[in-house]
């Protein structure tokens, strides 16, 4: 038994060939993020709980779990060769898997604020969702590592050939995201799928028209909520967006969460109202812990520790994208953009959120905010992203040692 687990690791892990190229520009913000999440998850949670007779420091240990948990995974995704992760067959069940939990939600899911967007499994709830980022970050990379060449020809014809069967499946999953409805969830997933397709070989003439298209109907859209009235639907999507366009009008319904978001953050001003002053969290901001984490840091320690705590994560996630860029391999460059757009485009859409700049949708944070599918994906991404940092560090050091004996 020893000897089997022995010839395991030694066939799965390259501890002996790529521990010493650890990247600390990718290990240092995810430990300094996670660490004031599990500090503002306290803060923000704790009046919360204790109003509803809870123990005023459950989500705290609950967000250490994650955490811990979370550099163990670290570590494993760290440590496995990505050779393991070039399989179709295990990409295939992965999709399998997650089309199955995603079409469960349509009948049985658990309803948090207007979308059963939860399995509840006792202990824990799992949000499909979030692993969706990241199953269809590893599918794109292998799909389009294997399809690079003929998705550099210039014509519509063979780009279009070559996008379908992608195309078909990704529609599939976003179209199951957005009817629980998920539309936060489904805007990273259409994100991450642009970026993908852009940097997986079609020309930028094509990414560029797009973009267009869709700023033009954006743009067009939100034109068209300012003209719609307050209340010409019951339909909860309907009450969000007008929560969005006309948040004092309905200051004391819908409007609510945003409006107290512009309270915390003018409460806050530059530097704070202190650790765990914070007014809004006592039951003015709903589940302060999670989507609005932003708000309750903004208030307590303000707009400077905001501004520190966004250069973090913007940091990362470029870092994490120039791996990718900087990387030989088609697989781990794609892999890795993806997991920066993911990054980045969370982190944008939820500060848009709680700033009114965008509609809120209920996106968390960036390891700040307070969730275990959303910690448990990040972590995953987190570890996939260190591995392809080192083995490319680590590849390229022994090209240059080999050219030197050469």
């Amino acid at each position: 038994m020893r000897q089997k687990l022995l010839r395991w690791i030694q066939r799965n892990l390259q501890y002996r060939d790529y521990l010493p190229y650890l990247d600390y520009y990718i290990l240092v913000p995810y430990l300094l993020l996670s660490g004031i999440g599990i500090v503002m998850v306290f803060s923000a949670s704790s009046d919360y709980v204790i109003m509803r007779d809870a123990s005023p420091v459950s989500y705290l240990i609950k967000q250490a779990f994650f955490v811990v948990l979370g550099l163990f995974i670290v570590a494993a995704f760290y440590l496995i060769k990505l050779d393991i992760l070039k399989s179709m067959k295990k990409i295939f069940i992965c999709i399998i898997i997650l089309i199955i939990a995603l079409g469960y939600l349509l009948f049985a899911g658990h309803s948090v604020n207007g979308a059963s967007a939860w399995i509840n499994v006792g202990f824990f709830n799992i949000q499909p969702v979030e692993f969706a980022k990241f199953i269809l970050i590893w599918y794109l990379a292998y799909f389009f590592s294997h399809r690079e060449h003929d998705l550099a020809q210039a014509n519509l014809k063979s780009l279009g050939r070559n996008l379908i069967r992608p195309g078909l499946l990704v529609g599939f999953i976003m179209f199951l995201a957005i009817r629980q409805p998920d539309i936060g969830g489904t805007s990273i997933l259409a994100a991450i799928t642009l970026v993908l397709v852009f940097t997986g070989g079609a020309r930028f003439l094509y990414g560029f028209s797009f973009s267009a298209i869709v700023a033009v109907l954006v743009g067009a859209g939100f034109m068209y909520l300012q003209k719609l009235p307050i209340h010409a639907s019951s339909g909860y999507q309907y009450r969000r967006l007008m929560a969005f366009v006309h948040p004092f009008a309905l200051a004391g319904t819908d409007g609510k969460q945003l409006v107290n978001s512009y309270y915390a953050i003018n409460n806050g001003g530059w530097f704070g109202v202190g650790l765990g002053n914070s007014i809004q969290k006592r039951g003015y901001l709903p589940e302060p812990y999670t989507d609005f984490i932003i708000s309750i840091t903004a208030e307590e320690l303000g707009l400077i520790a905001v501004i520190i705590i966004l250069a973090l994560v913007y940091f990362l996630a470029a870092r994490i994208i120039l791996v990718g860029m900087r990387a030989h391999n088609s697989f781990n460059a794609l892999f890795c953009i993806g997991i920066g757009a993911m990054i980045m485009v969370q982190t944008t859409i939820n500060v848009g959120g709680v700033s009114g700049i965008l509609p809120i949708t209920g996106v968390t944070f960036p390891f700040v905010s307070y969730g275990g599918s959303s910690m448990l994906v990040l972590v995953m991404s987190i570890g996939v992203a260190l591995n392809v940092s080192a083995t490319e560090k680590g590849r390229s050091i022994k090209r240059k040692q080999k050219m030197l004996k050469g």
